[in-house]
């Protein structure tokens, strides 16, 4: 999960590079929110490989449930909803770059902007029924809409970036 996270923060950059000149502001700030969800969900998944299962299997379990994944009101959670939230902050961020009106680009527009759509949609409709009882239900729900959205974007973007390598 680590270094799918960090292949997260290469695309981000390869976006910023992509950026023409008077939108380069847009791709800082979406690779700045990028930096930020994939340092916190690397920290995390880091402290579940390091901390967590060595605690388990050592038999040193005092305190360790406020650490573990399997606490749906841990700090593993929540790492991962925040972590998960910049993520979508960094879509919204980087919706002008592509403001060329051919198909591809109105194709990652919408899509980064239903990402970001959905997961705060997802995250005040959860908050609002469930409430501090949420557990994993939008840690499940941000990350199905983020790796979604990612999926769709990388697809999309291999051709924009490689109609830009072909066209210079």
């Amino acid at each position: 999960a680590i270094l799918v996270t960090l292949s997260y923060v290469v695309l981000m950059v390869c976006v910023h590079h992509f950026a023409a000149v008077e939108k380069k502001i847009f791709s800082q700030i979406g690779l700045s929110f990028a930096i930020i969800a994939a340092t916190t969900l690397s920290v995390d998944y880091f402290l579940q490989i390091s901390v967590v299962q060595p605690s388990i299997v050592n038999g040193e379990t005092d305190g360790i449930s406020l650490l573990t994944q399997y606490n749906p009101h841990g700090i593993f959670v929540a790492l991962e909803d925040i972590g998960y939230l910049m993520m979508s902050f960094a879509f919204l961020a980087v919706v002008p770059v592509f403001s060329r009106t051919d198909r591809l680009e109105r194709v990652i527009r919408w899509t980064l902007t239903i990402g970001f759509i959905l997961t705060i949609s997802a995250l005040v409709i959860i908050s609002f029924v469930y409430g501090i009882h949420r557990g994993y239900l939008f840690e499940v729900a941000v990350i199905t809409i983020d790796w979604t959205v990612l999926i769709v974007l990388g697809i999309i973007l291999s051709r924009v970036f490689k109609r830009a390598l072909n066209t210079n």
